[in-house]
């Protein structure tokens, strides 16, 4: 699929990147801090003057990813995570009226889930689900080669669905540790690392957890591969045995044998997979 030079921006919950990138290798890529979060026209010059920075006369189009829901055919965005003051932003419009280059906006567990289709573990796949274990449990679902976002932008959201006294988010992503265990992801996994008993004890129990919202996974879609991405993807070695024996009583051995799991080894896949949104674009209406 050939393009030109794509602008990838991935607009996060405290920073905002941006990222050049020609084929599947980012050129150049800006940084910043999140300014504004209580001005939303603050934040849409931020985001302007990060792409005038890295503008040049070979870029075909912008992908952006944000936490929230989109309406993707408008590229509009709704109540942004921790912006508070992006309630109803008309980004694809404002942009495209700026810079006169095709827009295309997702929500950033879509994203991710395509830049692994595209640049990352699922290339070779058809049916893939996107899982960011992080400070949320958020997914993406590509079914036969097309993501599918649903009418709202909210298809997939496994971690919204009701597990033991809440929802399976408290327990498949850092809010687990918050909640249950009183610490923190990233300490626990510097405990466990030096071995420490009661953190690997609770990476058992999380593991638990995760392997039974991967079998409500593979009830509802039944994918050929799952993409872990995400902070908390990173301890995976610590978790992957029990999350693999709560799958054991699944009804139907034969797919958890054939199912996939890995762990993202892209850097960067965020931004990546904002760019992904318009090679998505050209691949559905070639």
């Amino acid at each position: 699929m050939s393009t030109g030079t794509l602008i990838g921006i991935d607009l996060g919950g405290t920073n905002v990147r941006a990222a050049c990138i020609l084929d599947d290798e980012i050129e150049e890529m800006i940084s910043e801090p999140i300014s504004g979060k209580e001005n939303a026209e603050l934040l849409i010059n931020q985001i302007k003057e990060m792409i005038s920075n890295l503008w040049n006369s070979n870029i075909e189009a912008i992908g952006i990813g944000v936490p929230s829901v989109v309406d993707v055919e408008k590229g509009i965005v709704y109540d942004v995570q921790n912006i508070p003051s992006w309630k109803e932003v008309p980004l694809k419009e404002i942009l495209e009226e700026e810079f006169g280059k095709p827009v295309f906006i997702n929500n950033d567990a879509n994203c991710f889930t395509l830049g692994e289709k595209y640049f990352g573990e699922a290339k070779n796949y058809k049916s893939i689900v996107g899982l960011i274990l992080g400070t949320g449990f958020g997914s993406g679902l590509i079914l036969n080669n097309i993501l599918y976002s649903g009418n709202n932008c909210g298809a997939g959201e496994v971690g919204m669905l009701p597990y033991k006294d809440s929802i399976f988010e408290h327990y498949c992503s850092g809010q687990f540790f918050e909640i249950h265990k009183n610490t923190t992801g990233q300490e626990l996994f510097n405990r466990a690392q030096k071995g420490d008993r009661e953190a690997m004890e609770a990476y058992n129990e999380f593991g638990a957890h995760l392997g039974n919202a991967v079998k409500v996974i593979m009830y509802a879609y039944d994918p050929e591969v799952i993409v872990l991405g995400g902070s908390v993807s990173k301890a995976f070695s610590f978790f992957q045995e029990s999350m693999f024996k709560a799958m054991e009583d699944f009804a139907y051995p034969n797919s958890i044998r054939n199912l996939k799991i890995k762990t993202t080894e892209r850097k960067s896949v965020a931004v990546l997979g904002a760019a992904a949104l318009v090679l998505d674009h050209q691949f559905l209406n070639n």
